[in-house]
């Protein structure tokens, strides 16, 4: 039987595809899938699903539950039982998927497993609560507006005086704060509220179905994406689809930067593909969804500049690319704009400033004033707000600098430039306040797609899962609970060394050591017949 050793620690991509061995073992069993992990996944989803309904992003007055027999989940020591249980069936899901990457890293499985994994985890989760968000009731609140003729760029949800049901749930932060979000996700929202009204419930679901067509994006263009920048495509469906990020946060959440994401993907896909007048024209769209995608813009920019004649500069191939490009974006940009709004109306983006209320150290120049006042604070009386603004007028300065920097360094193209895109995105994640977790999201996505070290994609998993875990299930942060934190950092460490070597501690073997009058068996991966590699 072909071994199933996982390759060195190390070693690129390109050096782990599997052996002649290992391959021909998966041709011979191609019928056959690692049952139990995605079994192991759909359970913790399930049971991630039935807590939340005590644990989740639950409705203030919820026509179901809220005064059934139920309800005692909700309170006391009722919801404190339902907030542990729901860290159980994460805890099973993040299992499951570190067993999944293995499989993926040695070769043993390849896409259509992890595409399965992933869809059957999320399946459960259409229909929960919102998990460690409650963001998805401002954006019914904001479409309510549109819908009733308040402009959400001027006031917050709070200025309705219909659809209590929708109004009293968005968060206390957001019910005057205006929309910090694309006119064109609004009118998503806007068509979401004609259809559901005041029924919260059908509002979440069906939103989630919507954004589900942004994870259709990226299942179409990953596979080709990943042929232009040399990833391995099982890797890359593990990495972006498969992720406690995609199945919790994205899907679970529900964020619409799902939709963004397909449009996103989609885009650098043509762009590398020649077709460049598509690419500016639905990374525009996907801006106006959420405003982040303008970033990926200027890169794409350098891509068309590459792939004309080389016969002139660089300097007048990159005014040909430029000068289209930016018809194109006006044209969209102006036009999506008028369609979603009725008018012109710019407003939005002086919204972009109202997330910059929140402040935590998930955001790197606010941590670091933050960090800066306490130790201030520990001699002399001051207020924090002085240390955060400076520290984040630093950030921002950083900021500015490395994307213009990461731009320059694009100026080649092809590849290249979408590296430098990626990394740009990521910037932007955490240098820009605020740094939510699933921001992330926006660099990790077109990243995957390129060939990953082992020990980078551990790192990977570590932080999703503290992504994850540092935002309680309700949608508040756990970020200044010290000792949770340290649980959180402690798991999320074990899950990295998990990626590269099966139970790291050796808890299980130690749990299933023979008696000594038994004989030591030799233990088989659970999964050792079954998986095709479709590399």
């Amino acid at each position: 039987m072909a071994t199933t050793t996982d390759p060195a620690p190390n070693a690129d991509f390109a050096a782990e595809r599997p052996s002649a061995a290992q391959t021909e073992v998966c041709v011979g069993d191609q019928a056959r899938f690692p049952y139990r992990t995605i079994t192991m996944g759909l359970i913790g989803s399930i049971v991630v699903l039935l807590a939340s309904l005590g644990a989740g992003g639950i409705l203030i007055r919820d026509p179901i539950i809220g005064t059934g027999p139920l309800s005692w989940m909700r309170y006391g020591h009722g919801k404190a039982l339902s907030t542990a249980v729901l860290y159980v069936g994460f805890g099973l899901l993040v299992w499951a998927w570190v067993r999944l990457g293995r499989y993926a890293l040695a070769g043993r499985i390849g896409t259509k497993p992890i595409v399965i994994a992933a869809l059957a985890w999320m399946a459960p989760l259409l229909i929960a609560p919102p998990l460690f968000t409650r963001d998805v009731f401002s954006y019914l609140g904001q479409g309510a507006q549109l819908l009733y003729g308040l402009d959400p760029y001027s006031y917050g949800p709070a200025a309705l005086d219909v659809l209590p049901d929708v109004v009293q749930n968005v968060h206390p932060l957001w019910q005057t704060t205006p929309a910090p979000y694309g006119p064109l996700f609004l009118l998503i929202a806007k068509g979401t509220v004609a259809v559901t009204g005041n029924n919260m419930i059908a509002g979440v679901i069906v939103t989630r179905v919507i954004l589900l067509l942004g994870l259709a994006g990226m299942l179409w263009a990953l596979p080709r994406l990943v042929k232009h920048l040399g990833g391995r495509l099982p890797v890359t469906m593990w990495l972006a689809v498969a992720s406690p990020m995609m199945v919790i946060h994205l899907v679970g959440g529900p964020h619409n930067d799902l939709l963004m994401l397909g449009l996103l993907t989609i885009g650098v896909l043509a762009a590398l593909e020649r077709h460049h007048a598509v690419a500016i024209a639905l990374v525009t769209v996907g801006m106006l969804i959420k405003p982040t995608a303008a970033v990926a813009l200027p890169f794409l920019v350098w891509v068309w500049a590459n792939h004309l004649p080389e016969e002139e500069s660089l300097r007048r191939r990159f005014f040909k690319a430029v000068t289209p490009s930016l018809g194109i974006f006006g044209v969209v940009f102006v036009v999506g704009t008028w369609v979603s709004l009725g008018s012109f109306n710019l407003g939005w983006v002086g919204g972009l400033q109202a997330p910059g209320l929140i402040v935590n150290w998930l955001n790197a120049p606010s941590g670091v004033g933050e960090l800066f006042y306490t130790l201030v604070n520990a001699i002399v009386d001051v207020q924090p707000s002085p240390f955060i603004t400076v520290a984040r007028a630093i950030g921002w300065a950083l900021l500015a600098a490395f994307l213009v920097r990461q731009w320059w360094l694009a100026r080649r193209g092809g590849n290249e430039a979408i590296l430098r895109m990626a990394m740009a995105l990521l910037a932007v994640a955490i240098l820009a306040p605020p740094t939510l977790p699933w921001y992330l999201t926006w660099g990790f996505v077109i990243a995957s797609a390129f060939p990953w070290r082992r020990i980078h994609l551990a790192g990977v998993v570590a932080i999703s899962m503290v992504l994850v875990l540092v935002y309680y299930p309700t949608g508040e942060q756990s970020l200044y609970d010290w000792w949770f934190v340290a649980g959180v950092i402690a798991a999320s460490l074990y899950g990295a060394a998990s990626l590269l070597k099966p139970d790291p501690l050796g808890l299980i073997a130690a749990w299933r050591r023979p008696a000594k009058d038994e004989k030591p068996e030799r233990e088989k991966p659970e999964d050792e017949k079954a998986d095709v590699h479709s590399g």
